[in-house]
């Protein structure tokens, strides 16, 4: 889809929280809602599983789009000619903040690791 497409529902969500974000994105009569739902249920779910965010509190910072690769395609046209044209492609980038949740202790950490049985086998 062309960046300009894409470009025009970012804004809608600009500055938004993820929930609202959500609720506006699901309600848009727009084709190019979709792939920016989905990228920010992504950024959500990165933010919440990898980096330790807080789910219910995340903000979207900045949703940039950008040109993405052109595919080039011909159309076919009336006295047996070929007229060019481009499928456009676009980069969608979401990047959310929130509150972090506390990280968990060293100890409880260690403790595991020393409950497992270190494997020794001789080769003899």
């Amino acid at each position: 889809m062309s960046p300009r497409k894409v470009g025009a529902v970012a804004h809608l969500v600009r500055g938004r929280t993820v929930a609202d974000a959500i609720v506006i994105l699901e309600h848009a009569p727009r084709r190019a809602a979709l792939p920016v739902l989905k990228t920010i249920k992504s950024a959500a779910a990165n933010a919440t599983h990898n980096h330790n965010y807080k789910a219910d509190g995340l903000r979207i910072v900045e949703i940039t789009v950008n040109h993405g690769p052109r595919t080039k395609r011909f159309r076919p046209a009336a006295m047996g000619r070929a007229l060019p044209y481009q499928k456009r492609s676009s980069h969608i980038r979401v990047l959310v903040e929130g509150e972090q949740r506390p990280a968990p202790k060293a100890a409880a950490t260690k403790a595991k690791a020393e409950t497992k049985p270190a494997k020794e086998e001789e080769k003899k």
